[in-house]
């Protein structure tokens, strides 16, 4: 089976072409994997798939091994992949993760695919479509921490704060995310607001922790900044520690994601 690692501004993951066989055990195999220090080091474990609702399905494992609905810079590497290994041979292809499908515009640069933009679907705001509230005001440890929620096909919550540089995110990171308040835990997003076209992000991934990069969590970061009126309806970007990703949203239809993609390199010989 093939492994390659890729990654999407440092948000890094291993990815099994799965195309003609299935791994077993891909929350286990995740795992291992994962592990930076006795394994290849990565975010988590991606399988690129057939699919009956889309051309290819990616599903998703975190570094812990859970799994995982959506991810932003994953699925641009899904396509970057497919693309690249002649799966597909137009600039477009639609991916499904999470029961959910995702329209991808390949950018092709000499014949290789660098980057993509994401039809990320339309949010859905709480209050206006499923959940029930916009907000929560979430204790932890005495402290009320205010998030705005949104759910991207997967669960976000995105709190505003003057500096990102200072934050102390292994200390919040994880009660925020494993809070009462979410029974499936949830990605938390702390925000630094720059002008109103233009966001400072780190994030707390569930199931990965830290990562340099997320771009359903940018791409809900942006919304979530446009509704608080940070930012206006249209092009927000999104700083990120790995680089910077290009967010557009009209404040009604889909929102739009756009990042590199980029290879490192192809596993060979396995033995964890």
């Amino acid at each position: 089976m093939k492994l390659v690692k890729m990654h999407g501004l440092g948000n890094d993951y291993v990815y099994a072409d799965c195309i003609n066989e299935m791994i077993e055990n891909p929350s286990e195999l995740a795992i291992k994997l994962s592990d930076r220090h006795f394994g290849v080091g990565s975010d988590g474990l991606i399988l690129i798939c057939p699919s009956k609702k889309a051309e290819f399905e990616m599903r998703l494992y975190n570094a812990d091994g859970s799994y995982g609905l959506m991810c932003g810079n994953g699925i641009r590497c899904v396509g970057k992949y497919l693309y690249d290994n002649g799966y597909v041979t137009k600039d477009c292809v639609d991916v499904e993760s999470g029961g959910q499908v995702k329209h991808l515009k390949l950018k092709i640069e000499d014949g290789v695919c660098v980057g993509s933009r994401v039809d990320m679907g339309v949010p859905l705001i709480p209050g206006v479509k499923g959940w029930t509230e916009a907000h929560a005001d979430l204790e932890v440890d005495g402290e009320i921490h205010n998030l705005t929620l949104v759910d991207m096909g997967n669960p976000h919550g995105v709190k505003f704060i003057d500096d990102v540089d200072k934050l102390e995110i292994e200390k919040i990171g994880p009660k925020l995310e494993n809070h009462k308040f979410f029974p499936d835990r949830a990605n938390i997003e702390f925000i630094q607001v720059v002008d109103d076209h233009t966001l400072n992000m780190r994030v707390w991934e569930r199931g990965s922790g830290e990562t340099f990069a997320c771009g359903s969590g940018a791409t809900a970061a942006a919304v979530a900044a446009i509704l608080n009126g940070y930012c206006k309806p249209g092009d927000v970007t999104v700083h990120l520690l790995g680089g910077d990703l290009l967010i557009s949203w009209d404040g009604k239809g889909s929102a739009f994601m756009e990042g590199p993609a980029t290879y490192v390199f192809e596993i060979t010989n396995l033995n964890l």
